[in-house]
């Protein structure tokens, strides 16, 4: 039923493989047929009348041979019959037959099953007919004593319906239901008979209320939902009368159901914000969220919270609940996990710093005893954030921190031991009098460490940090550990020929070399044991990256042998233990080079790393000053320099969050109507009920949209011309999984326009619900088609189709209006996001659609054209604005963006200003689109093609 009906009660599955069958069959079948046959033929009767056929000579047949059944599937079957058959004759007047079919009704309302009777008033709800109803009035009415609940609770139903559409035939309703609820113990009917007079007489609700205020706890939950909405209206309406319910909904903060606890919350916050009403209700989210097993409901929960901490007064007082808010992260799932953790991250204060950290220090233990799984790394990186942003904020924690985390340096999950080593970097150079502490404990792991990209950074650490003789010489210490016996060529190609034999190894090598404080050598053992099971497993660490051919980490190795050689330089006295360290140095450098040029690495060495390796020897040759202050110095600068960027940039944002959050309101601000507010101003005093229909409707989802009640022209296409004999128009409506169109179709001609159906086929992901049922229109009349569009991924999609029509005593064949194309706009569908440097880049690597577009505009300025294709693409710039700023012939810049079904969209945007053809010229270059589905990284660079111009305004 999508066609001009008021209101879809009944949805019925249509098999498409029968064929229609006559109507001569149908009657023979109804008139002579068994029950089963008579059940089959009446559901066909009630699909034909569904498609739109009309089938008057069977309305008798049903009277005389199918109305006076007993049989239960026939009387059901009766129900769905009569609310779909046109009841009335053209000109508005009600069918004869409908008398016969009155006096059925009633004998059903009074019939001794309850289940018929029960059903019977459902169907009564739908009935638009008054001259129906009025003769059922007492029947109805006697319902309400009946001894079944099933029936009690319909009859309320049914009289509140009659009394909203027809309050003459009822006029006495509210006093009858009032008087009914008073007497009444069964809760569903409570709850209808209640939900009744908030709508109908709210004064009679309030009344009984006020008279069962105490009792409101032992009330069943369904009657204690509609309590709490109706305290809410009533509160709203009139603020004054909250002292008087407020009481109640505390109470209610204890029932034993869910859903009330989370509506009751969300009431009290709206109905006051006092510390302990605050409190209270956070509590109750809380619990709420612990105790439901349901993920979504955790989530859902959470983003309440998350609400409530925007509001500056309410945050103080969630800032004494972060424990136990942290009690949450006994739930395995990791977006429950990460909301949680942004959300304690928020809220700590120098109050509740210390058992944060204690609190996630456990978690991150946890993590290391149980099994491996994908989430388990994922939660560990998040604790590992977590910790790291809060030894940021409060140094003083950062020395509790570091042990705890050093320790998954040697972790086998990259990233997670990726973060810790970014942590660590920036302790290290932040806080001075943590340096000895972190030198240690990096020693202490330095041989431990698993992965390539670690032990660079590891190295990178060690050789930036150390500044004392003993440090720099146990650093020599562990690199020598970690290659294994130099020169590295001559003992692999020993290995190989099988004259030094693995098992020997520890005791043949030539143990790595101590210098002591005397300049004589002391040696050390370069491996402990010795596994010859594998060959693999016989080569120290680092001998292991470089025969896989990882040059990289050679120069990384290279640039800090270098910075401690010239430090200890600086540091010793005696010359010959100076020209002994800057020997040993020189010598791993030349034996890692010498490795690279041969042919035993998987890989052979870059040039790059070349250029590097020999760079690093000739300053350890020469030891000029100048060197030394680049190598000492200016790479430390560097580092403190983007360290005190970043930070700035964090401060800056919070900045920013805070003003956001700030609420003033002054003596004289003007009273906001809700019709009259922009997206932007509703703040919590907002109608609750009026903001969740405007979500459950689409209209909360793009931000751009002022004001959602006047959005609906914005999206009107014109289908047809004017001058067609068929004008049709469509509302596109697009929801988050699913697209409404509403087409006004208008008879422009002087005939009656029979069996006139819209057809609709689409292109790209997009799936037809429903097909659209035909219409009748008289001439220059207009009706309203509903057709629902299901939607898939994120791309863009096509919906065409045509108008086809019988002209009423034509005997031409049927006509034909063809449509425009409706196109679905990606853009209803993306919204801007964020995330960190190093998950772009593994998106980037991951992403196997890359759609490459060619900068054709005819803007001048570069960051011009970047805030013009953000705010066509609806996508956020990662590069941070002080990177963009300045004037400057090129610019590059990452964008991000996340699809309301989950899937990322990443965009590089590398462009130039030729100045070369003067200023006038317009910029140039690529913007390179990454997306996991063909379909969004097409559909976004057409996107882009289409919007490059800016249109002159």
């Amino acid at each position: 039923m999508t066609a001009a009906e008021n209101v879809c009660y009944t949805l019925i599955n249509v098999t498409n493989d029968s064929e229609p069958p006559s109507e001569v069959s149908l009657k023979t079948d109804l008139e002579k047929g068994e029950i089963k046959a008579k059940t089959e033929a009446l559901k066909k009767v009630i699909i034909m009348i569904l498609n739109g056929e009309k089938l008057p000579g069977l309305l008798m047949t049903i009277i005389r041979f199918v109305l006076p059944l007993q049989d239960h599937t026939i009387k059901k079957l009766l129900l769905v019959f009569w609310e779909i058959v046109p009841k009335t004759t053209p000109d508005g007047k009600l069918l004869q037959e409908m008398i016969l079919v009155c006096d059925a009704y009633r004998k059903d309302l009074q019939h001794p099953n309850e289940f018929i009777r029960g059903s019977t008033l459902r169907f009564l709800c739908k009935l638009k007919e008054s001259e129906l109803l009025e003769p059922l009035m007492p029947a109805i009415r006697a319902c309400l004593e009946h001894r079944h609940s099933y029936v009690r609770r319909n009859a309320v139903l049914a009289i509140y319906t009659i009394y909203r559409n027809f309050e003459h035939l009822i006029p006495d309703a509210p006093e009858l239901i009032h008087d009914f609820l008073v007497n009444e113990k069964d809760a569903s009917c409570k709850r209808n008979a209640f939900m009744m007079l908030i709508h109908a007489d709210q004064d009679r609700a309030l009344d009984y209320l006020s008279t069962c205020i105490d009792q409101v706890h032992t009330f069943g939950d369904i009657l204690q939902l509609v309590i709490v909405e109706l305290i809410y209206k009533v509160c709203h309406a009139n603020p004054t009368e909250r002292a008087r319910f407020i009481r109640c909904i505390y109470n209610l903060l204890q029932s034993s159901s869910p859903a009330v606890k989370y509506e009751a919350a969300g009431t009290l916050v709206t109905l006051s914000s006092a510390p302990t009403a605050i409190k209270a209700a956070a509590q109750c989210y809380i619990d709420l969220i612990i105790k439901e097993s349901d993920n979504n409901v955790k989530l859902i929960v959470l983003d309440r919270l998350i609400e409530l901490k925007e509001h500056p007064t309410h945050e103080r007082v969630l800032q004494d609940l972060v424990m136990d808010i942290l009690r949450v992260l006994t739930t395995p799932d990791l977006e429950v996990r990460k909301k949680t953790l942004q959300l304690a991250l928020d809220l700590v204060s120098s109050r509740n710093v210390e058992e944060l950290v204690i609190v996630l220090k456990k978690e991150v233990i946890k993590t290391n005893n149980v099994t491996e799984h994908e989430d388990t790394d994922k939660y560990r990186q998040l604790l590992v954030r977590t910790l790291h942003s809060c030894s940021v904020r409060f140094p003083d924690m950062a020395a509790n921190v570091i042990p705890v985390l050093m320790e998954f340096l040697s972790d086998t999950n990259e990233a997670a031991a990726a973060d810790v080593l970014e942590f660590v970097r920036e302790a290290i150079q932040r806080f001075d009098n943590l340096r000895p502490l972190i030198i240690e404990k990096m020693l202490e792991v330095f041989h431990a460490i698993k992965t390539v990209k670690i032990y660079r950074g590891a190295l990178w650490i060690l050789g930036e940090y150390c500044s004392t003789k003993e440090d720099i010489q146990s650093v020599m210490t562990e690199v020598r550990r970690s290659l294994g016996e130099i020169p590295i060529v001559e003992n692999e190609l020993k290995k190989e020929a099988g004259e030094v034999k693995p098992e020997e190894e520890v005791t043949a090598a030539p143990a790595p070399k101590l210098v002591t404080e005397m300049g004589t050598y002391v040696t050390q053992s370069a491996l402990s044991t010795s596994r010859p099971s594998k060959k693999e497993e016989d080569r120290p660490p680092l001998r292991g990256f470089l025969m896989d051919g990882d040059f990289y980490v050679a120069a990384s190795l290279a640039t800090t042998l270098t910075k401690v050689a010239l430090r200890y330089v600086a540091l010793a006295e005696d010359k010959k233990r100076q020209n002994s360290f800057v020997a040993e140095a020189m010598l791993i450098m030349a034996t890692v080079l010498h490795l690279g040029k041969s042919s035993l690495p998987k890989k052979p060495i870059t040039d790059d790393d070349v250029d590097r390796i020999s760079l690093c020897l000739k300053v350890l040759s020469e030891c000029s000053p100048l060197m030394n202050d680049i190598f000492n110095k200016e790479c430390r600068r560097s580092l403190s320099h983007m360290l005190a960027v970043r930070l700035e940039e964090e401060k800056l944002s919070q900045k920013k969050e805070s003003e956001k959050r700030s609420v003033t309101v002054q003596a004289d601000d003007p009273i906001s109507f809700m019709q009259l507010t922009a997206k932007n101003e509703m703040t919590s005093k907002e109608d609750q009920f009026q903001l969740s229909l405007l979500a459950a409707m689409g209209n909360t989802q793009r931000k751009e949209a002022a004001d959602p009640l006047a959005s609906k022209l914005n999206k009107v296409t014109q289908l047809t011309g004017f001058s067609d004999p068929v004008y049709a128009e469509a509302y596109v409506h697009v929801n988050q999984y699913d697209i409404v169109l509403d087409v006004l179709v208008v008879n422009q001609t002087s005939d009656t326009l029979q069996n006139c159906t819209l057809e609709l086929a689409t292109l790209g992901d997009l799936k037809l619900v429903e097909k659209p049922s035909p219409l009748t229109l008289a001439p220059h009349d207009f009706a309203n088609i509903k057709a629902n569009v299901k939607v898939a991924s994120t791309e863009n999609g096509i919906i065409f189709g045509n108008i086809v029509y019988d002209v009423s005593g034509a005997a031409s064949d049927r006509n034909c209006v063809v449509l425009s194309d409706i196109h679905i706009d990606i853009m209803d569908y993306i919204q801007p996001a964020s995330c960190t440097d190093t998950e772009f880049r593994q998106m980037w690597a991951e992403f196997e659609w890359e759609n490459k577009v060619t900068v054709n505009t005819n803007i001048i300025d570069l960051n011009d054209y970047l805030q013009h294709i953000l705010k066509s693409t609806n996508m956020k710039c990662l590069t941070p604005e002080k990177t963009l700023s300045g004037i400057c012939g090129f610019m590059a810049a990452n964008l991000y963006a996340r699809s309301i079904f989950g899937e990322d969209a990443l965009a590089n945007v590398s462009i130039e200003k030729p100045i070369h053809m003067g200023p006038d010229a317009p910029v140039n270059g690529h913007i390179r689109i990454r997306a996991k589905s063909q379909g969004m990284a097409l559909s976004l660079g057409d996107k882009i093609n289409l919007s490059q111009k800016r249109t002159a305004a």
